[in-house]
Order: C-alpha cells, then sequence, then structure tokens
C-alpha cells in the first residue's frame, strides 16, 4: 500500500471517495431496474448492458470528482449548511453532465427521468448510511488514548488531539516517567510505576503515545509497553502518531533517526519519471485551458498599474539551486525599494487592486506554469522560497533542507493544509507539513493536493 494510506490523510479520503464511488453507482442501476416497467419507457434496455454500466460508472466518477473540487472529503469539517449547499451543488451539475451523457450515447428516450431517478436514490442513500456511520461513531464513542509523560510536549499533544476534528480522540490520562516536570493541564494523572496494562484493562485505552522527549534517560516501561502491544492496544511515539494523524512530522521531538530509520522518502527512478511525466501533461494542458485567463490577467495589470505584467524573482529549488520564478505582478513595481526582502502580508499595502484578485483567485501562479513545463518546479511540492529567507528559515528551523530534496511546487501539501501566514511560527509550521509530503511523496498524494486546491481556490482556503 502507498504509504500516504496509512495515515488519516490518505484513509479518511480514501475511505469516502470509496463509499461514494458504491453508492453513486448502485444509485444509476437501481433507477435503471426502477424505470424499466414504467409506461413512458417502452422499449427501455437493461440497465446491465455493457454500455449501461459504463455510464453509470461516469455517474459515479462525475459526483466524486465534483465532491472533491468542492472540498467535501477535505479533512476539517463543514457545517450542515455548507455540506447541504456543496451537495446541491455536486448534485445539479452532476445531474445535467449525466443526462448530457445519456443523451450523447443514445441510450433510452427519458435521460432526465432516469438521472432524476438517480439522483434521488444517491442522495437519500448518502443520508442514510452516513447517518448510521455517525450514530456508529456516537455509540461505541472515540478512541481513549493514554500519553506516556507529563512534560510539554505530551500537553502540546494532549491540546491537539481535543481540537482535531475527523479523529477525535479522548485523553485517558497522563503516566508520568523519569524526572519530567509536571505540565499544569497534566490531568488526569495516573501514579508513577503503576502497571500500564491494567491500566488499559482496567480504563478501556484503545491507543499508547510516548510523548517523552529525551528515551535514554530512562524511565520508559519498555516491558510493560510490549505487554500492551500483545494485547492489541496501537502504541506510537509521537511524530509518528503526529503523522498518522495530522498529516504533518513534528519538529518539537524530531529526531534525525526517526527520519532514517523511518519508512518514506521514496524517490527512485521509476518514481521521478512518473512525477516529470505528470508534470509536462498536467502543465501542458493548463497552459492550454488558462490561455485566455492569462490574456485577460496581462491586461488588466498594464491598465491598473506601471510596471512589468511578469514579476521575475530568484528562487531557491531543487538540491538547494537557485532559479527563476515567473508570476503575474501583484504589487506595485517598486515594493521593495529598499532592497530588503520581506514576507507578504495578509492585507499588504503594496499589493494593486487587480494584484488582490489575482493573488485571492491564484491566477498570479499560472506563469509559474512554464517553469513547470521546463522542469524548474514540480505541479506539487514545497512552496519555493527565496534565497534570503531560505539562509534566515535553515538557521532556526530543523531539517529545513529537506525540503530541497524534491522539486518546488505550483500547490503543495502545506498550502492546502494551512492557512495565510507570513512569520517564522507559520513558516515552521508549514515546513511540518512540507516534511510529511517530501516524506511520503507519491503520484496519488500529488493528484489529493491538486484535487484539494480547486476548493481551496473555490473557498479561499489554505494558502
Amino acid at each position: 500500500m502507498f504509504p500516504v494510506f496509512r495515515h488519516r490523510a490518505g484513509t479518511a479520503m480514501l475511505s469516502e471517495v470509496g463509499l461514494d464511488l458504491s453508492l453513486a453507482f448502485t444509485a444509476m442501476l437501481a433507477a435503471g431496474i426502477l424505470i424499466e416497467p414504467l409506461p413512458a419507457t417502452a422499449g427501455w434496455r437493461t440497465p446491465f448492458q455493457p454500455l449501461y454500466l459504463l455510464l453509470a460508472g461516469a455517474f459515479a466518477a462525475c459526483m466524486v470528482l465534483l465532491h472533491s473540487g468542492l472540498g467535501m472529503y477535505r479533512s476539517h469539517d463543514l457545517s450542515w449548511v455548507d455540506t447541504a449547499l456543496r451537495g446541491a451543488v455536486a448534485a445539479a451539475i452532476g445531474g445535467y453532465l449525466s443526462y448530457l451523457m445519456f443523451k450523447v450515447a443514445d441510450y433510452g428516450e427519458h435521460p432526465r427521468v432516469l438521472v432524476g431517478y438517480a439522483l434521488a436514490l444517491y442522495v437519500g442513500s448518502t443520508l442514510v448510511v452516513r447517518g448510521l456511520m455517525l450514530l456508529r461513531q456516537e455509540v461505541s464513542g472515540p478512541p481513549r488514548v493514554l500519553i506516556v509523560g507529563t512534560g510539554p510536549e505530551a500537553e502540546g499533544l494532549a491540546d491537539a488531539m481535543r481540537l482535531a476534528m475527523r479523529t477525535e480522540r479522548v485523553v485517558a490520562g497522563f503516566y508520568p516517567v523519569g524526572t519530567e516536570k509536571l505540565g499544569e493541564s497534566a490531568s488526569p494523572l495516573f501514579a508513577m510505576g503503576a502497571p500500564l496494562p491494567e491500566l488499559v484493562r482496567t480504563y478501556d485505552i484503545d491507543e499508547i503515545v510516548v510523548a517523552v522527549r529525551d528515551h535514554r534517560r530512562g524511565g520508559l516501561p519498555l516491558d510493560d509497553l510490549l505487554l500492551c502491544r500483545s494485547m492489541g492496544v496501537r502504541v506510537h511515539d509521537m511524530p509518528g502518531f503526529y503523522e498518522m494523524t495530522h498529516a504533518e512530522v513534528p519538529l518539537e521531538s524530531l529526531k534525525a533517526s526517526w527520519l532514517i530509520y523511518g519508512p518514506g522518502f521514496v524517490q527512485g527512478r521509476l518514481r521521478r519519471a512518473l512525477k516529470r511525466c505528470f508534470d509536462v501533461l498536467s502543465s501542458g494542458v493548463l497552459l492550454t485551458l488558462t490561455a485566455p485567463i492569462m490574456v485577460v490577467a496581462a491586461l488588466a495589470i498594464k491598465l491598473d498599474s506601471r510596471g512589468p505584467i511578469i514579476y521575475r524573482q530568484e528562487r531557491v529549488g531543487l538540491h538547494g539551486r537557485s532559479f527563476v520564478c515567473l508570476k503575474f505582478r501583484s504589487m506595485v513595481a517598486d515594493a521593495e525599494r529598499d532592497g530588503v526582502a520581506r514576507w507578504a502580508a495578509r492585507n499588504d499595502a503594496r499589493v494593486t487592486r487587480v494584484g488582490r484578485f489575482i493573488r485571492d483567485t491564484r491566477i498570479d501562479e499560472l506563469p509559474q506554469l512554464f517553469s513547470v513545463l521546463k522542469g524548474d518546479m514540480s505541479m506539487v511540492g514545497p512552496r519555493p522560497e527565496r534565497p534570503s529567507f531560505v539562509t534566515k528559515l535553515r538557521q532556526q528551523i530543523p531539517f529545513y533542507d529537506l525540503r530541497h530534496t524534491v522539486k518546488p511546487g505550483l500547490t503543495g501539501w502545506a498550502q492546502v493544509r494551512y492557512t495565510y501566514g507570513d512569520s517564522l511560527d507559520a513558516a515552521r509550521r508549514k515546513h511540518q507539513f512540507d516534511l510529511y509530503y517530501v516524506k511520503n511523496n507519491s503520484l496519488l498524494l500529488d493528484l489529493m493536493v491538486l484535487v484539494e486546491t480547486i476548493s481551496v481556490v473555490l473557498f479561499r482556503e489554505g494558502q
């Protein structure tokens, strides 16, 4: 199995996609069976013919792609209103496209009735199945976690679990070890030295997370942890737990040995060849589709303010080599008149009127497609930074140069998973997502990022 699908980022999305594909395909088959005896459909052909099965598959794929593009599989929770609105839009567009498919295929005389039945069955079955899944989760309850450790890392881990949405977990308690100081919020607290297997049975523990910074100082109940593992309880270290549940690699407790000996970082010839083919094909298609948009954007920039249409800037790419990054100019021509590089702020006064629009819609990034086609960039990867920023960040952020082991991307895991940030703390957080991408990169993860980028652009999520 691909590494990404061992983690929440893949498993949650994959399970939802598989469920929706199955429900949509079954709904179209059921619609064909239900419509057959109606008087208005005399001469209707059986829904089990190869052409109908192909059209049913196309209907299912269409609905899943629309749900993906509208951000319905993203890791954050949508409100019921947002979910209903986006579902209605997906149903309207998917229904119309399916109607056209049946018309073009000349399959039956009443495609409108057929598609209407299929949509009704699909929406109804989705509500029922997801309702039953939510009910099951409410009955069984979230996983109960015992945290080994009481220091800042353990407290931060507990806070992250309490804030998690799709992977909600209950902190059953903290288990003190060694000479770690007791944190203010480390509660409830188990007795030091208490047998872990007994705590697991008494408090119905599902998972144990070791959140201790220095394992070498001793104090870890290794024999008890091994026994709990043999009882079927999942035991994680903190980096592995974050990677699995939050799709990022935490820097606070990260050690080089974990990165060296753990799985991931697959950069073989086949992977590089597939990624390059994917980049050339996708960038070529997007350049063709977006050419009219780029022409209009260029004219608007020229009419709005003085200065060049294209902004050229040196960025750091693969293996630390510099390249010239192309973007539509979104700021005034003398934005850095003093020669000092600055991060762009959310409401930066240097941004022009047209620039604000093209930045919000990501149109300013479109010229980077030429860099992808040339080979300086990839469609998906860490955001390329300026050399002056890289010099500063590599001194303050651990393992920063690992991001340069892959090509920088037009979009990336950090861009679709994290909000806007213009500070060192934001750069550290984004680097945690970049590390996850570098460690688990695959063609499937690239596809996930590109699909999520659509909803990021449409609903101005992430950065």
